[in-house]
């Protein structure tokens, strides 16, 4: 029999958590969800709270749709996140999925158009294509000029972004997981140095191959079994050895327009989301949402962006440029009035793969990121890969989403 004393020291010096996950956007709030669910005891942390304002996870809406071209394993995770975001949307007080449907437009009917054709057909998914007059009929608030084919997905649409991270944490806590929101300071990572300036989301103490401590700002040691970083933007910052120049946060501006009263064109369920593929120029946008406006961006890749000190002023060469797409795709909104407009960030691998994978020096450390300005909409499956990676549940990782896929030159591939 194990002496009283000794149990009693074995007790103390075990950890609490099985797992602390760091970051409470989509992609740990996910992840902390989907380990939850296995039967862990989780501890969520973040600086600023679920979905905050300089989150990726934050703002409005995000599209969620399985037009990936031959990119197969992002249709399939749009796919398999879709139900969770139904149960998502049936436990809020608003709806966080809107099926609005989606439709991508294309000026010629090229290869991407007919690999997703492929793939969605393979998968059972009944998107439509469109012909331009097709397109004139059915949506005609839409300038077809200049396209040759649409493809409309019926069973997608758009995610309400900041509602659906914090009503995530909130069945989280009631599931019997723990959140905190905890400044903590960076790690150290071996052969490296702590990134300077403010402080982010995320430290741990080094102990040989793993890292034992979590630590906040406020000088508290938290223990786990493991940890998983899902920082978003500042992940190059918290390992800067590791992923300071593998990943690439990048300035992207959103803007929102006022149709007109009484114009119920540009409602849902008249108007779908939407993207033009624009030779590879992509814009996209969604109808008026819940009254917040017509939302419409530019997809391209926007300057290095700083998501701590970084300006966050929309640019007027920004909005002179949508209002310039609107007027050869949507002339009725071109001169409508600006009701909203706002700065956030990608945070970009090299070619627009995700990143869930093992720190290369310590085994029980994860890092999920790099949602490249389309990971929002398959993070319920990014969580439970995650999920099953830290608990060695995992039966087949997925090579594109390894830290060694990632490399150190920006070379666009995932649309």
């Amino acid at each position: 029999m194990i002496p009283a004393a000794q149990r009693a020291a074995a007790r103390e010096s075990a950890s609490p958590w099985t797992t602390i996950v760091v970051g409470a956007g989509a992609f740990g709030a996910w992840t902390a969800w989907h380990l939850l669910r296995k039967g862990q005891r989780v501890l969520l942390l973040d600086a600023w709270g679920p979905a905050h304002a300089r989150a990726s996870s934050g703002g409005e809406s995000r599209v969620t749709r399985a037009t990936y071209g031959a990119d197969e394993v992002y249709t399939r995770m749009a796919l398999d996140s879709l139900a969770d975001w139904r149960w998502l949307s049936d436990r809020a007080g608003l709806p966080i999925f809107h099926q609005t449907g989606v439709l991508f437009v294309f000026p010629r009917k090229e290869p991407y158009v007919t690999q997703s054709l492929d793939v969605h057909r393979r998968l059972k998914l009944p998107t439509e294509a469109l012909t331009r007059a097709e397109l004139a009929r059915r949506f005609p608030q839409i300038d077809s000029s200049g396209i040759e084919v649409g493809l409309y997905e019926p069973g997608f649409g758009a995610l309400m972004a900041r509602r659906a991270v914090q009503t995530l944490v909130t069945e989280f806590v009631k599931a019997g997981g723990e959140y905190r929101m905890e400044m903590v300071v960076s790690p150290v990572e071996p052969g490296g140095r702590a990134s300077q300036g403010t402080p982010v989301e995320s430290a741990v103490t080094a102990g040989g191959d793993t890292l034992n401590e979590v630590r906040t700002a406020s000088g508290e040691t938290l223990r786990a079994e493991g940890v998983v970083f899902a920082c978003g933007p500042w992940l190059p910052k918290v390992f800067p050895a590791t992923l300071g120049n593998r990943i690439f946060p990048t300035r992207q501006e959103v803007f929102y327009f006022a149709p007109d009263a009484g114009d119920r064109r540009f409602e849902p369920g008249q108007l779908p989301t939407w993207a033009d593929f624009n030779n590879g120029d992509i814009f996209y946008g969604m109808p008026d949402l819940e009254a917040r406006g017509f939302k419409i961006a530019h997809d391209r890749h926007g300057p290095l962006f700083d998501p701590d000190r970084g300006d966050r002023t929309p640019s007027a060469a920004a909005l002179a440029e949508v209002r310039e797409f609107m007027k050869m795709r949507f002339p009725v909104m071109a001169t409508r009035p600006l009701v909203e407009s706002r700065v956030c960030q990608y945070e970009n691998s090299s070619n627009g793969d995700l990143l869930i994978d093992r720190h290369p020096a310590w085994r029980n450390v994860w890092l999920v990121g790099a949602g490249s300005g389309h990971g929002f909409k398959h993070a319920p499956a990014v969580g439970r890969y995650a999920a099953e990676l830290a608990s060695g549940t995992l039966e087949t990782p997925e090579p594109r989403f390894s830290l060694a896929s990632k490399g150190t030159v920006q070379q666009r591939l995932v649309h």
